[in-house]
């Protein structure tokens, strides 16, 4: 009796190299992703370390794995390279930008006057409970 003729074994085997796969497929991944990462980080980048510091890379030394960073006018820390994760960029700023007044939509539970409705057709009556 062949041990490959079993359904059960086949399947078993196949679910086995599928994980393998993604096992692999994933650690890739994530070694390009930190070689990315560590590609953005350049002297006057802001960034955030892995214990939620932020600052200004001062200087890099890729030999010793340091950066220098400044997290305050003439405070200079000296961290290994592996504890940035991110780099902080106009792109994905870390602060929401404030609204206009004029756009603002009330919050949810939020009373509303009669001069917040400038320019409606009927003013808006909060809601008794």
């Amino acid at each position: 009796m062949n041990p490959f003729n079993d359904p059960f074994l086949l399947v078993l085997l196949a679910v086995l190299a599928v994980l393998v796969f993604f096992t692999f497929r994933n650690g890739r991944k994530r070694q390009r992703e930190a070689a990315d990462l560590q590609e953005k980080i350049l002297p006057g980048a802001e960034v955030m370390t892995s214990f939620g510091l932020f600052g200004t890379v001062v200087s890099k030394d890729d030999e010793e794995n340091r950066i220098i960073l400044e997290t305050a006018p003439g405070t200079l820390l000296t961290l290994h390279r592996q504890t940035i994760i991110r780099v902080i960029t106009p792109d994905n700023p870390s602060v929401i930008p404030e609204k206009e007044p004029g756009e603002e939509k009330p919050l949810y539970g939020e009373r509303v006057t009669e001069s917040d409705n400038k320019g409606t057709s009927a003013p808006r009556k909060p809601v008794d409970e």
